[in-house]
């Protein structure tokens, strides 16, 4: 039996950033508070916390004083900031730099309009942790929309003013622009900014392509993870022996029946040798 591990798969740049910042401080101090999940990945996440990474949230942030705090790749609102400087929390800042440009941008747009006459719409999903931080920078005010189906709420009469979360499927975002040029009014004005990450968006053609060249593909992520879904998606509708696990533990063998190439892959918060424990699995199983 061939395995492959998807070399173009695993953690991104943001991510990596992240963990390494996480490490270098755990390697002088020994322990270090995140603020959330430092990437959605639990096995990942295990590993930091035996390495003394303590993960609190937005509650437990507000209590504590005098300490140094890691803000995920994710991002944060300015509220978070605001709660670093009064309880003198020293904030190590692990923002993704595409994140980071795009916070700027949405707050740029928001203050250069007083009255608040534009629409500012966010392609994204609700609740997540980049999207929060993306809200933030309006202080509350910008559309989420999850799906393009959900552009047809929108007011077509009022200025439109559309970006996207950095990890949403490209051509998502462009039926939505495509909706929107439709349909808005001639007295409104729609501009919009592709802001999703090209090391993410590149993926998709990518994971079709590897899923397509295997009999069965194991994708490995986190529950948690919003591009693991995505990309476990294409690999299905590609390949429908594709099989999405968070650890080696859950590999079934019958779903290796009769299969002489495996292919593994991974979403951004997928670390690498998550993947080649996957295999080293496989192989003292059934001795592929």
């Amino acid at each position: 039996m061939n395995i492959e591990i998807d070399q173009d798969s695993g953690f991104c740049f943001g991510v990596t950033r992240a963990i390494g910042k996480a490490e270098e401080e755990l390697a002088v101090e020994g322990t270090l508070y995140c603020l959330g999940d430092i990437v959605h990945n639990g096995q990942e996440c295990d590993r930091l916390q035996q390495m003394g990474l303590r993960t609190i949230n937005h509650a437990e942030l507000a209590h504590i004083r005098d300490s140094k705090v890691l803000l995920r790749a994710h991002g944060e609102p300015p509220s978070t900031y605001t709660t670093a400087a009064r309880n003198n929390i020293q904030i190590i800042d692990a923002t993704c730099p595409v994140v980071l440009h795009l916070q700027k941008r949405i707050k740029q747009q928001y203050d250069s309009d007083p009255t608040h006459a534009k629409q500012i719409v966010i392609f994204g999903e609700k609740g997540h942790a980049e999207v929060l931080g993306l809200v933030g920078q309006t202080e509350g005010t910008a559309i989420v929309i999850e799906t393009p189906e959900e552009v047809q709420t929108l007011d077509f009469g009022r200025d439109i003013c559309l970006y996207s979360q950095t990890t949403k499927p490209l051509d998502g975002f462009r039926r939505i622009v495509e909706y929107i040029r439709q349909h808005i009014r001639p007295e409104a004005s729609f501009t919009y900014y592709d802001t999703i990450c090209r090391q993410v968006a590149n993926q998709i053609p990518h994971v079709r392509q590897f899923a397509a060249r295997h009999d069965v593909v194991l994708f490995v992520c986190g529950k948690k993870s919003s591009n693991g879904r995505v990309l476990f998606k294409e690999c299905q509708q590609v390949n429908p022996r594709s099989y999405m696990i968070e650890s080696a533990r859950e590999i079934d063998l019958a779903w290796l029946a009769d299969c002489r190439s495996v292919g593994i892959s991974g979403a951004t918060s997928t670390p690498r040798w998550l993947m080649e424990e996957c295999r080293r699995h496989i192989e003292q199983t059934i001795g592929a």
